[in-house]
């Protein structure tokens, strides 16, 4: 995953995979940090954290 901000606009770019059922099996995932990700991006000196879930429903 690659994180960047610029111009107060945060941007992410993750790659995506296959579509594989969700844990509840209701949708199919196609991109997940599976939990939350400490990134290099920074905000007042913290660095920000990401939990992304991309899927579709079948």
């Amino acid at each position: 995953m690659k994180v960047e901000i610029k111009d107060n606009k945060l941007y992410i770019e993750i790659d995506l995979q296959a579509p594989t059922p969700s844990s509840s099996g209701k949708t199919l995932v196609v991109a997940s940090t599976r939990g939350n990700t400490v990134t290099g991006a920074v905000i007042d000196g913290k660095p920000v954290t990401i939990g992304l879930n991309a899927y579709i429903k079948p």
